[in-house]
């Protein structure tokens, strides 16, 4: 069989991929705090024919090799996380992390997840959770059911206003969590991240202190999928793809002459 055959097919395959990874940015161009991701191309094992500096004769060297490729393939798919802009909204538990650092989410199960979708709302106990699944936010924080007003300040401070009160009870401190490698993270979905091996240990701190992010009250982050460049990406990914395509048809083609005149 024609080797040319199989590098196509490998080609085929990694576009594929590829554009599976430009739709899901596309798709989530509108969710909060979506990042997007990358595939990550690398070449497969070669078959050396003729060694590069293997002797020539008793006095020379070749200067060059022979090796043939055997197409390429996705190593990895990378998340970026590069801020995403700015959405003002005005609810008062909208928060964005401004800068680095996630919110930390209890699971089921009672493990962490993280996440930069700052869409929160109350449960019935008053509980600040996650507005798809209700996951609590960590630490817990109970807002007062005769609170009239929420203020969460850049540090994380987390305070009330109590009808009859003259000044604003605290009720919690929120925190931030980063990681030494976030690409490492693991998307579960849900706009949440599970840590790993890769990704380290989360660092938790105080918004705006270490580095970590402020919080900002009434804004959201938007994705940072840049539409534009998801097309362009598109447009590129489907010639390549017909490239490969047009490859396996002169072959075939080839193989379809020899068949004919032998």
């Amino acid at each position: 069989m024609h080797p040319a055959l199989w590098i196509s097919k490998t080609g085929l395959d990694s576009q594929q991929t590829n554009v599976a990874t430009i739709s899901n940015n596309l798709a989530n161009a509108s969710t909060v705090g979506f990042k997007k991701s990358r595939a990550i191309f690398e070449d497969l094992l070669y078959q050396n024919i003729n060694q590069a500096g293997a002797n020539a004769t008793q006095n020379t060297k070749l200067p060059s090799g022979l090796s043939i490729g055997s197409g390429a393939k996705v190593v990895a798919v990378q998340k970026d996380f590069t801020q995403g802009n700015s959405l003002t909204t005005n609810n008062s538990l909208d928060l964005m992390v401004d800068g680095r650092g996630f919110f930390e989410i209890e699971m089921p199960d009672g493990s962490s997840s993280f996440t930069r979708n700052g869409q929160f709302q109350l449960n019935e106990e008053g509980i600040i959770v996650t507005p798809g699944s209700g996951f609590p936010l960590l630490p817990q924080i109970q807002i007062p059911a005769n609170a009239v007003g929420i203020s969460v300040g850049a540090e994380g401070e987390v305070s009330v206003r109590i009808v009859g009160q003259a000044e604003n009870q605290v009720v919690g401190q929120l925190n931030t969590n980063d990681f030494i490698n976030p690409a490492g993270l693991e998307s579960l979905g849900q706009n949440l991240y599970a840590e790993t091996g890769s990704s380290g240990a989360p660092l938790q701190g105080v918004p705006g202190g270490d580095g970590m992010g402020f919080i900002r009250q009434g804004m959201l982050e938007t994705s940072n999928v840049n539409v534009t460049e998801e097309l362009v990406n598109l447009i590129e990914s489907q010639r390549i793809y017909e490239m490969n395509s047009k490859v396996i048809s002169t072959v075939d083609e080839m193989l379809s002459y020899v068949g004919q005149q032998l």
